[in-house]
Order: structure tokens, then C-alpha cells, then sequence
């Protein structure tokens, strides 16, 4: 799982990059600079988790034995990512108003696991 979150965070990183560019460069001229903003949140988002879900991993190589909360955290920051940035990239390309109402279900994974994150922080050996 340890090999699996960190290679995803990676993707996750990379990708952001990548969707921070595309909003600069490709969507400057063709979409609102409102849908603009909302495109660079979830990339900023995705940012943030990625680096979330590398935490999630080295710690993983810490904890004796790893616990199941880290694993937890580790998901709970995935679908965050996939429900909350990729609603928004959605969002901003297709002018769907509904996917707005799917964004709160990725920032309330994103909220559990960091709850999760802290938790494992005060019940985890490292």
C-alpha cells in the first residue's frame, strides 16, 4: 500500500502541475475567468493532497507495525481528490452547475482525513 500511495501522490503532484499550466495557457482565452479560478482550485487542491497522501506513505514506512488508520487517511485523501478536483475541472470545462453540489462531498473526505491523519498522529508508533 506504502509503494501504491506513494507512486499516486506523485501522479497526483505531476498532474497538478501539469492542470496548473493547462488553466494558464490552453483555458486562459476559451473559459470565464470565473471557471478559470474554479479549474486552479482543484488544482491547487490536488496539489495540496498529493503531498498529503506522501505524507501519508512516509509515514507509513514509520509506523510499527503500519496501522490501518494511515491507510484510512490515505483513501480518504484519493476520493477527496477524485470527488473534489475532479468535480471542479469538470465543472470549469463543461459548465455543468449540478457538479458544483458533488464538490462538499470531496472536501468532506479531504476533512476526514485529516482527522484521520490526526489521529493516527496521537494513536500510531513511529
Amino acid at each position: 500500500m506504502t509503494q501504491f500511495f506513494l507512486s499516486l501522490a506523485a501522479a497526483f503532484g505531476g498532474l497538478s502541475v501539469a492542470a496548473g499550466a493547462f488553466a494558464s495557457h490552453a483555458l486562459k482565452e476559451k473559459i470565464s475567468e470565473h471557471y478559470l479560478e474554479v479549474f486552479q482550485v482543484g488544482a491547487r487542491y490536488q496539489m495540496y493532497h498529493a503531498l498529503a497522501l506522501l505524507l501519508v506513505a512516509v509515514l507509513m514506512t514509520r509506523a510499527q507495525p503500519p496501522e490501518g488508520v494511515l491507510v484510512a487517511s490515505g483513501w480518504l485523501f484519493i476520493i477527496g481528490t477524485f470527488i473534489f478536483s475532479g468535480s471542479l475541472y469538470l465543472l470549469s470545462l463543461t459548465g455543468i452547475k449540478y457538479l458544483g453540489a458533488i464538490t462538499p462531498l470531496g472536501g468532506a473526505a479531504f476533512i476526514a482525513g485529516w482527522g484521520t491523519l490526526a489521529f493516527a498522529a496521537w494513536t500510531v508508533k513511529f
